[in-house]
């Protein structure tokens, strides 16, 4: 029987001859130029001063703490969790729920001790899909580093992160702890960092992975390039242990779906780019308003969600057998949920708790409509455009969760600073996001954290080194003082409003520890600082008026 998504690769080839080559780059050029002009002048961050952290030790002692360890295991404890140096120890059993902790329990004299009575202990977090930044949005590294390990993301995929040679240095900085930043994995786009011009030959694009991966990248960050141009990007990349993902935009995605790309090694598809248009029912474009123009950008995003009814449905035999299809090949899905969220209620996120008091003025202006910054596409945004994202929201929310039922790959990523949704903040979102469609909150956990980091260390052949908690681990850990899994809004750095016991609304939650490499960060002193360089572009905008 001919499968259902034979012919694709057919209509690519047909597509290929007839385009000129250097029109087909323009599009790749034009994602990166839009890139480019909202992260420029990104400053790096300030060395790591005394006090901003604490570690690695001889010894360190997290004692009596509930554990999810990342694995989908239930809950566990207390437990006490010991780490030298930046590796976990051990996890040892301190006492039996209900009852008092066992006294006196070892190690004694420990450099540091943590009680955690009553708190919740998870793996270091990981975000799959960053940008630092750069003016006019933030133009210090830093402003996004901290809001990040606030939240507990203690290991970042830059796609890019920020320039190859800025982030080549801030990933060795932050191997070395020299500054306050999480791990940092670096996937560039093809051209990136080299000085032979842009990568429009398959000869151009081997050499260009054969020079990153010996230039300190990590992975590719790709378009939709042509299918000779992606096969020997993806190809090669194997061949150098390289991971690779992929934004396949609405201007090259008719050439190169996620099925297509898939089929030539791709690691993972982020955001649903792809995904929708390998679906499609009765076209093989998506069928635009015939006044569509890709440049504005509210045509954009607004025509993208209208997707949402034109592909094979839910359940239907082409669903499942692309699913199991991508299943076979080992596809990763990294959605970044929280990115378009905003498209649903933009009143909701215009007006977050966080805004105020953790969104830097600058950013925040970013965010407001505008025809020149990217992502800030409310020229006139309806009730009928929220509407075509909401029921895009429960098609793509099917996608996802039957995705992960099969078996398949789901990861965490916010990409943060664009659309509302400032860092740190936009990563517990996605996290909400999963939940909502309709994944287990371990399910959830288990996204965004031992998920990630098999992804991210998988294509290099390394042994699983993060991402779980468990004995020889590296020492990246979250404490928070409520039950997460009852309630994702506690690890918010604004935690959650509700009654105590005398009917007083009262504020709970936020992370209150971030370890990373062994060292211990006091999660609400982290936000004090960003909420220090708030109140600083606050009060020299004042005197400039």
């Amino acid at each position: 029987m001919r499968h259902p998504f034979a012919g694709n690769d057919l209509r690519c080839g047909e597509l290929r001859s007839i385009m000129p080559r250097f029109l087909r780059c323009l599009v790749f050029l034009f994602t990166v130029v839009a890139f480019v002009s909202v992260c420029a002048q990104l400053r790096p961050a300030p060395d790591r001063k005394a006090g901003e952290g604490n570690g690695p030790f001889r010894t360190m002692v997290i004692r009596g703490a509930t554990l999810i360890d990342g694995t989908g295991a239930p809950p566990n404890g207390p437990v006490d969790i010991v780490i030298e140096g930046n590796r976990i120890a051990s996890i040892r059993s301190a006492g039996t729920p209900g009852l008092p902790m066992r006294p006196n329990r070892p190690p004694q004299n420990a450099d540091l001790e943590i009680d955690a009575t009553g708190m919740y202990v998870l793996p270091g977090f990981v975000d799959m899909h960053v940008h630092a930044g750069g003016a006019p949005k933030n133009a210090d590294a830093e402003y996004a580093y901290k809001l990040w390990m606030a939240h507990g993301v203690t290991t970042v995929r830059g796609v890019p992160l920020a320039a190859h040679d800025f982030t080549v240095r801030e990933k060795e900085r932050s191997t070395k702890n020299e500054i306050v930043a999480p791990r940092i994995y670096n996937y560039q786009r093809p051209g990136s960092g080299w000085t032979e011009g842009g990568v429009d030959s398959p000869e151009k694009a081997r050499r260009w992975v054969q020079w990153a991966a010996a230039n300190g990248v990590d992975g590719l960050k790709l378009g939709s390039h042509e299918p000779d141009i992606m096969a020997a990007l993806l190809d090669e990349a194997k061949k150098h242990k390289l991971g690779s993902t992929a934004h396949l935009g609405q201007m090259g995605v008719a050439q190169m779906n996620a099925i297509d790309a898939a089929r030539l090694g791709l690691g993972t598809v982020t955001h649903f780019y792809g995904h929708f248009e390998s679906l499609l029912k009765d076209y093989v474009v998506q069928p635009w308003p015939v006044e569509m123009n890709y440049s504005d950008e509210q045509w954009r995003f607004a025509q993208v969600a209208r997707l949402w009814d034109k592909i094979h449905p839910p359940g239907s035999d082409e669903w499942k057998a692309y699913l199991q299809e991508h299943l076979k090949l080992g596809t990763v899905f990294d959605p970044t949920m929280t990115i378009y969220s905003a498209g649903r209620d933009v009143m909701r996120m215009r007006n977050a708790d966080w805004h105020d008091q953790y969104t830097l003025p600058s950013l925040m202006d970013f965010f407001e409509p505008s025809r020149t910054a990217h992502g800030s596409y409310w020229f006139d945004w309806t009730t009928h455009d929220e509407i075509a994202w909401r029921n895009f929201y429960q098609v793509w929310f099917k996608l996802l969760n039957d995705y992960k039922k099969m078996g398949g790959r789901v990861t965490t990523g916010s990409d943060s600073g664009f659309i509302y949704q400032t860092y740190g903040f936009g990563f517990v979102l996605e996290l909400e996001l999963l939940q909502e469609a309709g994944f287990h909150p371990l399910e959830v956990i288990q996204c965004a954290t031992m998920i990630g980091a098999l992804t991210l260390q998988e294509p290099s052949g390394a042994k699983l080194a993060f991402g779980v908690v468990r004995a020889g681990m590296l020492a990246d850990l979250v404490i928070v003082d409520q039950n997460p899994l009852a309630n994702f809004k506690v690890l918010y750095g604004t935690g959650h409003v509700r009654l105590d016991s005398d009917g007083r609304p009262e504020r709970v939650g936020g992370v209150k520890w971030t370890i990373k490499d062994g060292i211990a960060y006091d999660a609400k002193k982290l936000l004090a600082d960003v909420a220090e360089m708030v109140v600083k572009q606050k009060q020299e905008r004042s005197v400039g008026r």
